[in-house]
């Protein structure tokens, strides 16, 4: 082979080799992917301190159940709930 083939063909078949080991890691299981942004802190590129839970989970139910409470509570009294939140909220110390 020529000199110059193999400087085009090796860094070529190491992409390939590379591109192949991800596209495999990638498809091991679909349910890691999801749970990694549960695990890996917000700076990290994970969920947010105030994200939902994720559906199909017992603490999904219950965040419905009281978003659909709070939906049909007049707008007086939950404005007095989310005020009454907040307060809360900040009386109790930060770690």
């Amino acid at each position: 082979m020529p000199r110059s083939f193999r400087l085009v063909l090796v860094p070529l078949a190491a992409a390939v080799a590379l591109s192949f080991s991800l596209a495999g890691c990638s498809s091991i299981n679909a349910t890691v992917g999801a749970g990694m942004g549960d695990l890996m802190p917000q700076w990290a590129g994970g969920l947010p301190a105030g994200a939902p839970p994720r559906p199909g989970t017992p603490e999904y139910d219950r965040f419905m159940q009281e978003r659909e409470r709070q939906r049909q509570l007049p707008a007086s009294e939950r404005d007095k709930e989310t005020q009454s939140d907040s307060n809360a909220q900040a009386a109790t110390p930060r770690r």
